[in-house]
């Protein structure tokens, strides 16, 4: 009996010891497979090998990390070199340049000599197309060549060289998929390799949005729900907080005027069945101000500011600057916002050889300083500047360098290549001061 009793004991002590085991063996299983924990949750465990290390060697996983910290590491110095950029100094910035190494030809420094709309001034000036890579479709020749706005060293480039003019968002040209300009190609695919550089210099981006075929109030709505959708994430995404609290985006609408204030009412006034307020699409629109009768019309349509965009003082109403004061009253008395636009000088008679009477010149930079200088006095809600590399117009900031060939070219001397660059940065500066001092 006692012998019996000690095998059961020892019976019941095994089984016992075999349900622990296979106890403690199901724990560790869950704990591997449970969607609700992992070793990277715990203090102290390290995280998961990533897909793409698994299958390396220790030691090219170790020169992977390395090459990425050092990356990190550069970036890091070349930002610190930098000013802090202004977010309210906005550039309008263009991607459709292309050359025959990335796009397969050249696009837009190939362009045409425009005729004169009157047939008998037209007969007494050349006309023809542009031959890159020594003749180009601009006055001015760029420091960086005849480049492809798709090269991911190009943006780079303009990235630094924006960082350096302490310009905090970009307003790139934009019109929708599969649509283009006269003189060039598709270019909205470009646009998300443009944030990721964007972002990684701290710059924020903007749409200035084009006068594309049959642009009316109904595809306008469709248009900036697709931008949203498709960026309304990306940290580079520019937003503006209102005086209402809300975080908006903020779209730049080119020649605005060619569709009536009834149109534009439909999409942007609260009290329209279609209206784009108060829907996750929501914005902030900026008209284009163009002629004095513009500005009734602009607030009749549902606008929130207006921007002038020429770079020719005298040009335009809106780009007159000893009109800028009175303009700043009329959006202050009816709560627009007022972003005057200024520029370097403006040439555009590579692309319109009869269009001589509107150049200005750019006086080695004095042109642009007295622009900037018109600008701050209209106390504005932000600076836009025309351009950072609108080359056919001559109104680029782009380094520009001298260039020897049968076409004669301008360039910066005896300033430096950056000097467009150095002085917007100096006026970002003022600018920033001055604003504190306008919240005081």
């Amino acid at each position: 009996m006692a012998r019996f009793k000690r095998k059961s004991c020892i019976t019941l002590i095994a089984l016992v010891l075999l349900i622990l085991a296979i106890t403690v063996f199901l724990s560790e299983l869950i704990s591997r497979d449970s969607p609700f924990s992992s070793p990277a949750d715990i203090k102290g465990f390290p995280k998961p090998e990533s897909r793409e290390n698994r299958n390396k060697k220790p030691e090219e996983i170790k020169m992977s990390s390395a090459a990425q910290s050092d990356k990190d590491a550069e970036l890091e110095v070349t930002l610190r070199k930098f000013p802090p950029p202004n977010y309210y100094l906005h550039a309008f910035y263009y991607t459709w340049y292309g050359n025959p190494k990335i796009d397969g030809k050249y696009i837009h420094w190939d362009h045409p000599q425009l005729p004169h709309w009157d047939v008998k001034v037209a007969q007494g000036y050349p006309q023809g197309r542009h031959s890159p890579p020594d003749d180009i479709g601009a006055n001015f020749y760029p420091a960086l060549g005849v480049y492809s706005s798709r090269d991911p060293s190009v943006i780079e480039a303009h990235m630094q060289q924006l960082r350096t003019a302490a310009i905090g968002v970009i307003a790139v040209s934009w019109y929708p998929p599969n649509m283009k300009d006269d003189n060039g190609d598709s270019t909205d695919d470009i646009v998300p390799l443009l944030f990721e550089v964007a972002h990684k210099y701290h710059i924020k981006v903007a749409f200035h949005i084009e006068p594309y075929k049959g642009r009316d109030e109904v595809n306008m709505f469709t248009n900036v729900k697709y931008i949203i959708e498709k960026y309304g994430e990306h940290p580079a995404f520019f937003k503006y907080l209102t005086n209402t609290g809300k975080l908006l985006p903020l779209f730049y609408v080119y020649d605005s005027y060619l569709l009536n204030s009834e149109q534009w009412a439909k999409l942007l006034k609260h009290t329209e069945t279609n209206s784009i307020r108060d829907t996750p699409y929501d914005a902030i629109f900026i008209a284009l101000l163009v002629e004095e009768k513009d500005k009734r019309d602009i607030l009749t349509a549902g606008f929130d500011g207006v921007y002038t965009y020429f770079a020719t003082n005298g040009f335009s109403y809106g780009s007159t600057q000893r009109n800028w004061a009175s303009i700043k009253a009329f959006c202050e008395d009816n709560n627009l916002m007022f972003i005057p636009s200024v520029g370097p000088g403006y040439i555009d008679t590579s692309i319109r050889p009869w269009n001589f009477q509107n150049t200005r010149n750019r006086i080695n930079g004095k042109y642009y300083e007295t622009s900037l200088s018109a600008a701050l006095e209209a106390r504005p809600d932000f600076i836009s500047i025309t351009s950072f590399n609108e080359w056919h117009e001559g109104t680029q900031i782009e380094m520009a360098i001298p260039k020897t060939s049968q076409t004669v070219y301008l360039d910066y001397l005896p300033n430096k290549p950056s000097i467009y660059l150095e002085i917007t940065r100096k006026w970002a500066a003022i600018f920033g001061g001055e604003r504190r001092k306008w919240q005081e």
